[in-house]
């Protein structure tokens, strides 16, 4: 196993300050405070030499500034050159410099000192201000400080050589730090401090790349050439997110790219086809903090809350109390119908608080998701709990994953009756429409979907992982995912006898793969009749207009074509050209391969 898969995942919380998905490598920006140097001087020639000193590190450290200033010109954005102009504006204050040369004179100290104590002064009088911004401003001057500082001692900051592609990690950032960057090559910030106000989210808007502030620890934990995500839009960074995460969020990038102001403006139509055949849309989120995104681009509601990184950033495993707190957060929110909370998909590499499971070789098709939660049913308990008292406060399903036998489900079933048993026998509310699910994502659950339809009341199909195991593609190993195909006969066959014996059987079925959100794929999927689509919220907006310009009809009969093809090939090439053809603003023939994958 490389050294890539053994670092550990983080997530971390902070203030989105700039919306958008960036992806990519970290690279550590480091601007140390400069070291002060102190020493007291003998006499007044020595004190007037030193008054020269600190004018001359002033007017080097404007002339600095200017220079920064006519390069951040180049980005033809205002905002950074109006910081720059407030920090010349403070090496030109008469009350800053006669407080240094005051203290120069009088404490008989070296310039360098005397600035550090008119620094601590101004901070001892912004810390009085009511105001969070102007309270916020005290930056400015702690930074044109540190500046004079380190001309004082003839230090000189090179140009940083930042790598193409690389998120700048910092502790915090000025626009004169990001004038020291190639930035065209920056994808995106990611600070310890700073707020909504801060020089980080003004120049990150400005330049229009995700930045998330605020985060307090993260220069501590990330290093250079880490795998890291800025999520700007919920104000989340992850930190060596697994190869799955990462193909999700790229998906995400790929789905905020290509939104646009008129498919937001309707996004919370309803996903009905011409011909009245209504498709309920969910959103497929991770974190709490992605609720407001998912409802403002349309989501019905919660089609998929993965759970497991519930686990991470911790010693010890969470308590109930602490899975409960998560899902209040995002069960019974105004807006959103339902909530679809999956069971955790833990265990072999996955397993973030290390139960001592042994390493296995396969552990995609090892001790995971409900093989591990029916192995540690206490773990299990925990987490049911948690749900089914949330479940009190509006309607949830529980989504159960990896299920490949009817002994499985009986027995996931069995543990959560008795769950519920133990919650009544406390007293404690409890909803009394709890819903119960089945992921599809084994070729064997699609085998015996007649007998699992009696078990449950609904079914999700999770497209990822039932195309790699159907295909035997591992979708992360790059030298064989040109075989990933969800328009693969086999796979589309698998669908359409799922939804055939669900519907049989009275029960719902939705989809919450990643083959959900995709354009080119929704007029398969509305001629297969799914009830449910959900997926990345940034998709939503495409996905719900395409639906409302066709029909049910429409695309029973494009289904009913491409199922006479032998191959995948087949069936892409005639599905591009049909859906460029139906919908030429949505699917530029440029971006037209990416639509699907």
């Amino acid at each position: 196993m490389s050294s890539d898969v053994l670092k550990k995942t983080y997530l971390l919380k902070g203030i989105g300050v700039s919306p958008g998905i960036a992806t990519g490598k970290a690279y550590i920006f480091n601007r140390s405070d400069p070291q002060i140097s102190f020493y007291k001087l003998s006499d007044a020639n020595l004190v007037s030499k030193e008054i020269k000193r600190f004018k001359k590190a002033l007017k080097e450290s404007e002339k600095e500034l200017l220079e920064v200033k006519n390069k951040l010109a180049n980005l033809e954005v205002m905002e950074p050159l109006y910081i720059m102009d407030v920090h010349i504006m403070i090496l030109r204050d008469k009350k800053f410099i006669n407080h240094t040369i005051k203290q120069i004179k009088e404490m008989s100290v070296n310039a360098e000192w005397a600035v550090g104590m008119t620094i601590d002064k101004y901070k001892e009088i912004f810390a009085l201000v009511e105001d969070d911004y102007l309270r916020g401003r005290f930056s400015d001057v702690q930074y044109v400080g540190q500046r004079i500082i380190r001309n004082l001692a003839g230090e000189k900051k090179e140009v940083v050589n930042v790598g193409e592609g690389f998120i700048i990690v910092a502790q915090d950032l000025s626009p004169a730090d990001t004038a020291q960057m190639k930035i065209e090559r920056v994808l995106g910030f990611a600070t310890d401090i700073g707020g909504k106000t801060s020089h980080t989210a003004i120049v990150a808007q400005a330049i229009e790349i995700p930045a998330v502030v605020g985060l307090e620890s993260i220069t501590s934990i990330v290093h250079t050439n880490d795998d890291i995500i800025v999520d700007g839009s919920s104000g989340l960074v992850i930190v060596n997110p697994d190869p799955e995460m990462l193909i999700r969020y790229k998906d995400k990038k790929k789905d905020y790219q290509h939104i646009q102001e008129d498919f937001l403006k309707d996004a919370n139509l309803p996903a009905i086809t011409k011909d009245n055949y209504r498709v309920e849309i969910g959103g497929n989120i991770e974190f709490s903090e992605e609720i407001p995104s998912a409802i403002a681009h349309g989501a019905n509601g919660i089609g998929l809350y993965r759970t497991e990184f519930i686990y991470i950033n911790r010693e010890q495993l969470p308590t109930e109390e602490e899975h409960f707190a998560n899902y209040r957060r995002i069960i019974g929110i105004n807006g959103l119908a339902w909530s679809t909370i999956r069971t955790f998909d833990l265990g072999g590499d996955k397993f973030f608080s290390d139960p001592k499971l042994a390493h296995e070789m396969n552990p995609q098709m090892g001790l995971r998701a409900i093989r591990f939660c029916l192995k540690e049913v206490d773990l299990f308990k925990v987490q049911l709990w948690a749900i089914i008292r949330a479940s009190a406060y509006g309607k949830t399903r529980i989504l159960f994953p990896m299920i490949s036998g009817i002994e499985e489900i009986r027995e996931a079933k069995k543990i959560f009756c008795e769950v519920k048993d133990e919650l009544l026998t406390r007293g404690i509310p409890l909803g009394n429409d709890v819903e119960i699910g089945v992921m599809i994502e084994v070729p064997s659950a699609v085998m015996i979907a007649d007998k699992l339809a009696r078990e449950v009341d609904f079914f999700s199909i999770g497209t990822n992982d039932l195309i790699q195991y159907a295909l035997a593609i591992d979708r992360i190993n790059e030298r064989v995912t040109y075989l990933y195909e969800p328009l693969h006969p086999a796979v589309l066959r698998l669908i359409k006898q799922t939804v055939d014996v669900g519907h049989e059987a009275g029960i719902r079925v939705a989809m919450c793969g990643e083959m959900a959100g995709e354009p080119a794929c929704t007029m398969i999927l509305l001629g297969l009749e799914l009830d449910e689509l959900s997926m990345n919220p940034s998709a939503i907006p495409r996905i719900k207009k395409i639906i409302r310009e066709t029909t049910l009809e429409e695309s029973k009969e494009l289904l009913k074509r491409i199922m006479t093809f032998s191959s995948s090939v087949e069936i892409r090439g005639y599905v591009v050209n049909y859906m460029r053809e139906r919908f030429p603003e949505l699917f530029p023939p440029s971006n037209l391969r990416a639509a699907c994958p």
